[in-house]
């Protein structure tokens, strides 16, 4: 799961979609995040469906939000 901890992986996507208040939507991208293949959660592995709601949660829990100010 390290692996998905990079920009554009799994955890990184959970935790961005959290940070924005945007919904769960388990996705990734092939290598740089909107310039390479996105993958959504059918085409994803159970262990990067993990890694996506990891990073979601840990941002619920320690990270911040977005100030829309």
């Amino acid at each position: 799961m390290e692996q998905n901890k990079r920009h554009g992986g799994a955890f990184d996507r959970g935790s961005a979609d959290s940070y924005y208040g945007r919904p769960r939507r388990p996705h990734l991208y092939l290598a740089a995040t909107g310039s390479s293949p996105e993958l959504t959660e059918e085409l994803m592995s159970d262990e990067d469906i993990e890694a996506y709601h990891a990073g979601y949660d840990y941002n619920e829990r320690h990270g911040d939000k977005k100030s829309w100010d």
